[in-house]
C-alpha cells in the first residue's frame, strides 16, 4: 500500500498526518507559522517529504456547509498549487474536510485533554481524520 501525508492547513498551523504501509494514520505534528507565511508551512512539508519518502499528500479542502468554497477553500487549493509548483513530482489531492476540526475537538473533549492540549493537539488530529477518511474512502 502507498503511504500518504495529511495536511489540515489553517492560518497559522499544519496539522500532519502520515499513513504507514499497511493504511494505518498517525499524527506526526502541529506545525505551527507566523499568520499567513504560508511559505514557511511548504518548506515543512517538503522537508517531511524527504524526511518521510512519501510523495501522495491529501490536503483537507475546508468547503462552507452548503458545499462552496470560501477564501479557506481557495488558500488550500493555492498552497496545493504551489507545492506542485516546487516539486512537480508530488502527488496531492483535495479531501472535503468539512467538520474534522468539529469532530477533532469532540474528540479530544471526550478524553478529557485540558484546553491547552486540546489547542496543541487539534489540528493534528484533524489531519489524522482528513487522511484517514482520504484512505477509506479509496478503499485503501
Amino acid at each position: 500500500m502507498d503511504k500518504y501525508i495529511g495536511l489540515d492547513l489553517g492560518t497559522t498551523t499544519l496539522g500532519i498526518a502520515y499513513s504507514d504501509f499497511l493504511g494505518f494514520v498517525h499524527g506526526k505534528e502541529t506545525f505551527r507559522f507566523p499568520s499567513d507565511s504560508y511559505s514557511k508551512a511548504r518548506n515543512r512539508v517538503h522537508e517531511i517529504v524527504k524526511e518521510l519518502g512519501i510523495k501522495n499528500i491529501v490536503i483537507g479542502l475546508p468547503l462552507n456547509m452548503d458545499g462552496s468554497e470560501g477564501a479557506r477553500a481557495l488558500s488550500s487549493k493555492r498552497f496545493m498549487e504551489d507545492l506542485l509548483k516546487e516539486d512537480p513530482s508530488l502527488k496531492i489531492e483535495l479531501q472535503d474536510e468539512r467538520l474534522t476540526s468539529v469532530s477533532a475537538h469532540k474528540t479530544l473533549s471526550e478524553l478529557n485533554v485540558s484546553h491547552n492540549q486540546r489547542k496543541a493537539s487539534v489540528d493534528r488530529l484533524a489531519a489524522c481524520e482528513i487522511l484517514d477518511f482520504y484512505l477509506r474512502r479509496k478503499g485503501k
